[in-house]
């Protein structure tokens, strides 16, 4: 679509959606009577800056059904954030919601090579995360076969792989890698799968990375973007010449904006990657601060694809880690911690790659008391640690008790993480 039609179209979806959330979400009628704007303001696209922003705190506080701007009969199908830092984040889908991300992601998988004659195994969870079933659905779009094994059980994967003969594998980079040592281990013959592509996501991952997928399994790996407050995944995908993410814009519209002041930058300029969903109907979204750095590239790709490109994300304005396709928080690991008898708030999170799959080890300051026990009772007391952070987080944190006061201090900001990775 040429860029001025594309304009003209995301115009017309933006007027709509800010008349559909002032009319049925208190919520927008509030933020929009506030900042003194209503749909008849919008005449461009451009005119998106009068919108106030929105932020996670605020969809936090109105949970679970403070966001619906349909009739919640309507409604056929819900995804939620883990909950870990207080109320979950919800994103409720209508069946034209569901319509339209099968849409996308059966773009992200054709950019990704697959046709209705790919076999594709599908090793993203399934659940309230909507990884799984956001690519079940893009695989159904196009007529592809799909496996939906979810994840983990390696050696069911591989088996799968080869019984099947898998063409396409989607899954979180790391666990890609974690598949392909597991290949080298059981001397499986690489030449004899049909594996040629795959879709990974869901944590940060390097063009190193990329390489080293693409040499051990032999197939070529494309990036892809979401995320559960819009749509995850099925924002954006690479296409077959992997040089940047080609934003689904007929649907998503992109700012990026200075994460201090909130004023829009220039395409090519860094900054925090803001999101305005144009045609959702279950619970639609202005001006969403994705707390995702990133920039904007408008120039023509060579795929013959207008839509603007992202980069690869460069960071986030907060101090979110993703392990494991997990967010995990500082804060949500100090809320477990400050609950256990015995510990001082003093800890450090260490973040590490092994075998291809993110760690966190948790080094936290015991008292005195506690210090000078027996061994016995240290090791006890690390594992009833690990149980409260796995209940709280959904991963496998390892604890380390340390001597008091041996947690350097800091007269500013405390320095909480030590991030190893090399991504």
């Amino acid at each position: 679509m040429p860029q001025a039609k594309l304009a003209k179209f995301q115009a017309e979806k933006l007027k709509d959606v800010v008349d559909r959330v002032y009319t049925r979400v208190p919520f927008y009628r509030k933020k929009l009577d506030q900042a003194r704007v209503k749909a008849a303001d919008i005449k461009s696209i451009k005119d998106i800056v009068k919108l106030p922003f929105t932020t996670k705190d605020e969809l936090r506080e109105v949970y679970p059904y403070g966001l619906l701007a349909v009739d919640k009969n309507d409604i056929v199908e819900i995804h939620t954030s883990s909950g870990t830092t207080g109320k979950p984040v919800v994103d409720a889908y209508t069946q034209k919601d569901i319509d339209i991300w099968s849409e996308t992601m059966g773009r992200t998988l054709t950019m990704a090579g697959a046709t209705r004659e790919d076999i594709i195994q599908n090793a993203y969870g399934y659940g309230l995360f909507t990884g799984g079933l956001g690519f079940h659905y893009g695989a159904r779009k196009i007529g592809a076969m799909v496996i939906p094994i979810s994840g983990g059980n390696t050696k069911r994967q591989l088996a799968i792989m080869q019984d099947f003969g898998t063409t396409v594998l989607t899954c979180t980079p790391s666990y890609c890698l974690y598949l392909a040592e597991a290949l080298k281990e059981e001397k499986i013959d690489l030449s004899k799968l049909k594996l040629k592509s795959g879709a990974f996501g869901a944590e940060p991952w390097s063009d190193n990375m990329r390489i080293e997928i693409q040499e051990k399994l032999r197939i070529k790996a494309f990036d892809l973007y979401g995320l559960t407050e819009i749509i995850v995944p099925g924002v954006s995908a690479e296409c077959e010449h992997q040089n940047k993410l080609h934003i689904f814009e007929d649907h998503f519209y992109p700012e990026i904006i200075n994460p201090d002041t909130g004023e829009q930058v220039a395409d090519g300029e860094r900054g925090e990657l803001v999101i305005t969903t144009i045609t959702k109907e279950g619970t639609p979204l202005i001006r969403y601060r994705t707390r995702d750095i990133t920039f904007l590239d408008r120039t023509p790709c060579r795929c013959g694809r207008t839509s603007v490109r992202m980069n690869r994300l460069l960071g986030r304005t907060d101090d979110m880690l993703i392990i494991r396709g997990v967010n995990v928080f500082p804060s949500q690991i100090e809320e477990v911690l400050l609950r256990c008898d015995g510990l001082e708030p003093q800890y450090e999170l260490h973040v590490d790659r092994h075998d291809n799959l993110d760690t966190i080890e948790v080094h936290v300051e015991v008292s005195e008391k506690i210090f000078f026990d027996e061994v016995k009772n240290l090791e006890k007391k690390a594992k009833e640690v690990e149980k409260e952070l796995r209940e709280a987080l959904l991963i496998h944190a390892v604890v380390k008790l340390v001597e008091p006061k041996s947690i350097t201090r800091s007269e500013g900001k405390a320095k909480r993480i030590i991030d190893k990775r090399k991504i």
